[in-house]
């Protein structure tokens, strides 16, 4: 990479996960941030001042810049697609927070933008690049664990009246998107879908049981037939005080794996393979709040990015493989306003 050129990247959106970004941005080489575009005038200039980067109030200018090649959009999950789309048609680069975006057709035009403008799009699920999930999907490609039987992703947190009353978009169909399994869950039910191969039917029940003045879900629950024939179970909960794990159930005829908090809990294979590599930092989301305690994952997707962009070829996360957990998402959801079934 050492000779290749220096790949610029405009931000948009100056939330409590921005600083992440630019941080782990900072620590790729030939990667920098370079502008900042916000409605929020007093948060982005402090930005602006601390990492020395340009910034916008006015998103058409920032998108003149033509120093930027890439755009990091960490608005509102249902705003995700609208500034997309445009950056892409102004020949930037596309990366997205999770989820991709509240709507499939949103989804869909995005995808189409991106690929059409001829740019990379890809969105952020660091977990992907946690040591534990490398070794499973190493694994699971050399076939140790032989037929996948089951699969489970459990997200037991809490989140306060405050976090949700917070901002006026959260807990909002319209900007939310939805709400335990769409913000919280999203990351854990990316990765099941990763390791467990795509979705055939969903049944699911959602509640609101702990929040006040929220559109959305506070706890939901998914039974899942995998086209594979495995079975599968989602949990996502923002109402489980004070806040628990996400954990990884990932049981096969010849190994089980299961992770809790983003680290390997138990490793087990008849073939004796072990997990012994040892712990590093990761990425880690309080099961209590929104906030970061480490970007190691995040750093290593932008790598990826980066590389992928400068080789030409597609990253690991690309919009196509973004949308899977959205559209289960959506069919949970749909499953649980119907009372019925959804096929996939």
């Amino acid at each position: 990479m050492s000779t290749k050129k220096t790949l610029y990247f405009g931000i948009i959106g100056s939330g409590n996960i921005v600083e992440t970004h630019i941080k782990s941005i900072q620590e790729v080489p030939n990667a920098k941030v370079t502008a900042i575009f916000s409605r929020n005038k007093e948060t982005a200039e402090k930005l602006g001042y601390q990492y020395n980067i340009e910034v916008y109030s006015n998103y058409e200018e920032f998108l003149d810049n033509s120093e930027i090649d890439i755009v990091t959009i960490l608005t509102p999950s249902g705003t995700h697609a609208d500034f997309g789309i445009i950056a892409a048609k102004k020949g930037k680069h596309v990366i997205v927070e999770k989820p991709i975006d509240t709507s499939l057709n949103k989804t869909n035009e995005l995808i189409r933008a991106c690929r059409e403008a001829n740019v990379t799009l890809s969105c952020i699920f660091q977990h992907r690049f946690d040591n534990g999930i490398v070794d499973i999907k190493n694994a699971m490609n050399l076939g140790e664990f032989g037929q996948l039987n089951f699969g489970a992703a459990r997200t037991t947190w809490y989140r306060s009246q405050e976090y949700y009353d917070s901002g006026a978009w959260r807990g909002t169909w319209e900007f939310d998107g939805g709400g335990s399994l769409m913000n919280q869950s999203i990351h854990y039910i990316d990765l099941l879908l990763y390791l467990m191969g795509p979705v055939e039917e969903v049944h699911a029940y959602c509640a609101t049981r702990a929040h006040e003045r929220i559109e959305v879900e506070d706890i939901a629950v998914a039974s899942l037939k995998f086209k594979s024939g495995a079975l599968g179970l989602i949990e996502g909960n923002t109402a489980a005080y004070p806040g628990y794990s996400a954990t990884l159930d990932i049981f096969g005829n010849n190994g089980s794996v299961i992770i809790e908090n983003d680290q390997v809990k138990e490793w087990n294979f008849k073939s004796g393979n072990q997990y012994t590599k040892a712990p590093r930092e990761v990425m880690k989301t309080s099961a209590s709040s929104n906030k970061m305690s480490s970007y190691e994952s995040h750093k290593r997707q932008y790598e990826d990015i980066v590389h992928a962009i400068s080789e030409k070829r597609d990253p690991l996360v690309t919009g196509e493989e973004a949308r899977k957990s959205l559209e289960l998402v959506l069919a949970i959801y749909e499953s649980a306003r119907t009372g019925n079934p959804v096929k996939l």
